[in-house]
């Protein structure tokens, strides 16, 4: 009996020591581990009484659980003396005291807030020195390989073990148009790997690019992996789908995903400029016009009249004489970052929602779920509240209001984020957690399901203690640019601290919730082999405690790091282009 007690207590903490909780909830009492720097126990703490009974019936397995010369010598010789060495000072934490004692574990897995009710989060570097890093995917062939865009127009392949290839995935720098400005929009925006990429090796990419040295469009292409490197796509497999002329520098859209339905939602800006004025009614309100617009197309078909997609049989406005029948919602303004919500783990509840980030004007930002023929309200509305008071005024705007906005007080560029639905931090599951581009906060929703609204959840970094565990870090660059999901469901985010497409500063993070984590084995899965051509390149982290200030980051590591120009050349107005005034 005692055997196999001590062996459970043994098989539950002694390989998490560090992050003891992941283990068991009484782990860190049992080895008196509260504080990461106390010494590390070779076995958990047991009460004398208790030890004594232990020693006299079952102190023949003590070899197999420890090889301290100490503890086994006076486990032979003096049973007295090895009870004193494996009891704890406190008799509420030594075994089995600790099971009775209510107050040591009744808040144990429950959300850890500050005095201000804000949920302390830790972080992990995943990688960095990496130029304007705009997304994060996975191909979703059960490969766990992660893919980081850059916006110059490079895709890198990140391993499980942490190391990036030597070789990008995709080099398309010499086509993609963008610029060293602070804050400019251009560049490699978007890739979507197709629902069956494992089978048929397809992705898809959205770019900007610069036609006979005038003409701005973005472009959305679909592309193959290369039938010799499952690691190296197909540089002459590119086929246009489609083109859109730009009418400005910013606002350029950028988002690509496959919804659960199979097709592929592009998500284009508005134009640019300020107040959408193009046409009477601006190109968002204009469902004539591809701008400002959530576009849905099927990739696995071409139509009739030439076009390399077919039109979804139930796209809203199909059939309609005023609107293109690619357009699926309209009246945006900007989205930067959507997500599909993979839905409850356990009860699927949610699954397949679009949740986007829409850059606002002048005072709000705002959250949204994407349906089928909606508008989104812009140019008449901005968040909850009238821009354009005429359009705003007409009765058949029937708009659709999001789910949260807040001031510039507080962000003036939403980034789009995810619903976690991962396994390692469970408190996390089912918030949906993004950020700000301009004031580098991080932001939280969480929903009231009786009623379908939203709330806001504070979320922070964790303090000095909280996050002094080895690996984990409470601090990131400013500038937050993108979320991601790896294929697992974990959560990411990119930012940098000297937002150029130039310069070498982003870095991947991880999310990691310090109060509660996984129980061990929970979270295993086993990827796929990736067969490895060329050469690795092994992640080093800087962890830089002074990571929001550029002037004091480390000297660029990353894939090819280019020569980083003069900054107060580039400090005019371009970190605002996104909002544009």
């Amino acid at each position: 009996m005692f055997f196999g007690r001590i062996l459970w207590v043994k098989f539950l903490i002694v390989n998490c020591i560090a992050l003891s909780q992941e283990c068991s909830p009484y782990a860190a009492h049992l080895f008196d581990v509260e504080d990461p720097y106390t010494p590390v126990r070779h076995l958990p703490g047991l009460c004398f009484a208790y030890c004594s009974e232990f020693h006299s019936k079952c102190h023949s397995v003590v070899k197999y659980l420890t090889n301290s010369r100490t503890l086994l010598e006076t486990c032979e010789k003096d049973r007295s003396h090895f009870c004193n060495l494996i009891n704890l000072a406190d008799q509420d934490y030594c075994y089995p005291n600790v099971l009775r004692n209510n107050g040591l574990y009744s808040n144990l897995g429950k959300v850890v807030e500050d005095t201000k009710g804000c949920l302390q989060l830790c972080l992990t570097e995943v990688a960095n020195g990496l130029r304007n890093p705009v997304l994060m995917v996975h191909s979703g062939d059960d490969s766990h390989r992660m893919f980081v865009a850059e916006q110059i127009g490079f895709v890198w392949v990140y391993l499980k073990d942490g190391s990036r290839l030597e070789q990008p995935f995709l080099d398309i720098s010499g086509e993609v148009l963008t610029t060293q400005w602070l804050g400019d929009e251009r560049g490699f925006l978007g890739l979507a790997f197709h629902p069956k990429y494992r089978n048929n090796g397809r992705f898809f990419i959205y770019y900007s690019i610069l036609i006979s040295g005038k003409l701005e469009k973005i472009r959305i292409s679909e592309m193959k992996v290369s039938a010799h490197d499952m690691n190296v796509a197909d540089p002459h497999s590119e086929r246009v789908l489609l083109e859109i002329e730009e009418p400005a520098a910013n606002h350029n859209g950028g988002q690509l995903l496959f919804g659960l339905d199979g097709y592929l939602y592009i998500f284009t800006g508005d134009g640019g400029k300020a107040g959408d004025p193009f046409g009477k009614f601006g190109n968002s309100q204009n469902r004539s016009a591809l701008l400002g617009k959530v576009l849905r197309i099927d990739v696995d078909g071409s139509s009739i009249d030439g076009k390399p997609y077919k039109i979804p049989p139930d796209n809203p406005f199909l059939g309609e004489p005023d609107a293109k029948p690619e357009v699926y919602a309209y009246g945006v303004r900007n989205m930067w970052r959507c997500s599909v919500d993979r839905g409850d783990p356990l009860t699927g509840y949610g699954r397949g929602r679009i949740f986007c980030g829409d850059v606002g004007q002048n005072r709000y930002e705002e959250v949204d779920i994407i349906v089928k023929g909606g508008n989104y309200g812009w140019r008449a509305k901005e968040g909850f509240e009238c821009f354009d008071m005429k359009l705003c005024q007409n009765s058949s705007l029937d708009d659709i209001l999001p789910i949260f906005a807040y001031g510039h007080h507080v962000g003036k560029s939403v980034t789009g984020g995810y619903v976690y639905r991962g396994c390692e931090s469970p408190n996390l599951n089912g918030l949906y957690i993004f950020g700000d581009f301009m004031s580098g906060r991080l932001m939280a929703l969480e929903e009231v399901k009786k009623s379908g609204s939203w709330k806001e959840k504070n979320v922070c970094m964790g303090d000095t203690k909280t996050c002094s565990f080895p690996g984990l870090i409470n601090h990131h660059h400013k500038f937050i640019i993108s979320f991601a999901e790896d294929e697992a469901g974990e959560l990411y985010f990119l930012a940098t601290s000297y937002p150029s497409a130039m310069s070498p500063f982003g870095t991947l993070y991880k999310f990691m919730d310090p109060s509660r984590r996984a129980p061990p084995g929970k979270c295993k899965y086993k990827p796929l082999p990736v067969k490895v051509r060329g050469k690795k390149v092994p992640f080093t982290p800087r962890e830089c405690k002074n990571i929001l200030h550029p002037k004091k980051v480390l000297a660029p590591q990353g894939p090819n790091p280019p020569h980083l120009h003069q900054r107060k050349k580039f400090w005019p107005k371009p970190l605002q282009q996104r909002r544009s005034k």
